[in-house]
C-alpha cells in the first residue's frame, strides 16, 4: 500500500501540490523536506483549538514552532497512511477529507478522521495547516510491535 491514497478531485492547485507533498513527506520521514514547505511566518493548528498537543490552543508557530510540531508528533510515527476521500480547492487554499492512520513505535495503530486545510502564499509555501479532528474520536488499537 502507497503512503498518500488518493481517491478525491486532483485537479492542479498550488495548495492541493502542497497537500501532496507535506503528506508525501511526513510519510518518508523526511523532515527538512516537510519543513521546507512552509512560509516563515506559517502556523500549524493540528487539531485546531486547546488539545494534548496544544494545550492554550494557540497553534504551533514559525520555523521553531513548525519544527517543534515535527519533533514531539510526527517523528513519533513509524508509519503513516493518509487516505483523502474528498478535496476542495480554492482561492489560496485546499480542504481535504482524511482518514490518517498512524503506527506508533510501542506497536500501537491510530486512526483519525478528520478534515485539513492548508492555505497557501503566492509562491505555493504553506501558510496555515489546519487540522479539525476531535481526540475522543481517534480510534486506537495495540498491535504486535
Amino acid at each position: 500500500m502507497t503512503a498518500v491514497t488518493w481517491d478525491a478531485p486532483d485537479g492542479d492547485h498550488p495548495a492541493r501540490r502542497a497537500v501532496r507533498a507535506a503528506m508525501s513527506a511526513a510519510a518518508a520521514g523526511r523532515k527538512q523536506e516537510w519543513l521546507a514547505l512552509f512560509g516563515p511566518d506559517a502556523v500549524i493548528e493540528d487539531p485546531v483549538g486547546p488539545s494534548m498537543l496544544d494545550p492554550e490552543g494557540k497553534g504551533h508557530r514559525g520555523p521553531d514552532g513548525i519544527e517543534r510540531f515535527w519533533d514531539e508528533n510526527i517523528a513519533r510515527v513509524r508509519k503513516f497512511h493518509f487516505r483523502v476521500s474528498d478535496s476542495f480547492a480554492n482561492g489560496p487554499a485546499c480542504a481535504n477529507v482524511v482518514t490518517i492512520t498512524a503506527t506508533l513505535d510501542g506497536g500501537t495503530t491510530m486512526t483519525i478522521d478528520c478534515l485539513t486545510v492548508y492555505t497557501v502564499d503566492d509562491d505555493g509555501l504553506i501558510t496555515s495547516f489546519r487540522a479539525h479532528w476531535e481526540p475522543d474520536r481517534v480510534i486506537a488499537t495495540l498491535t504486535s510491535p
